[in-house]
């Protein structure tokens, strides 16, 4: 196609199509991979108990592969091995789908457990 402007036409040059291994690289920094990682986990909790703090994540990015580990507050009781398989599960496949690296570890800690009754009530055990 041509456009013509001040009575000449001037001509577009072809587009050349480069290959997608010689286009660059792309790199995704290490924080940027714990935030995903740190959201992915908060999406599998749901909501948080009482006063506990939001999920935080550490990653050590190398050759395309990333280790993750999660730090994360529960509540309490609850099914603690249940909830963390599906944190696990979940930050693997965010962060595979979002950033494109493989995930071979996800390691979660649990820090803290918040107990599920309400402020103000009586405290002591229940049975």
């Amino acid at each position: 196609m041509t456009s013509v402007s001040g009575g000449t036409a001037e001509a577009r040059a072809p587009v050349t199509v480069v290959a997608p291994g010689e286009r660059g690289s792309l790199r995704i920094a290490d924080g940027v991979v714990a935030k995903i990682a740190a959201q992915a986990a908060r999406e599998a909790l749901g909501p948080l108990a009482g006063q506990a703090d939001p999920p935080r994540a550490t990653v050590v990015v190398h050759h395309g592969t990333v280790r993750v580990r999660v730090h994360l507050e529960l509540g309490y009781p609850a099914d603690i091995p249940a909830r963390c398989r599906a944190v696990r599960r979940r930050v693997a496949e965010r962060v595979t789908a979002l950033a494109g690296m493989e995930v071979p570890e996800v390691a979660v800690r649990v820090e803290r457990l918040h107990p599920a009754h309400a402020q103000g009530t009586a405290q002591g055990r229940t049975r």
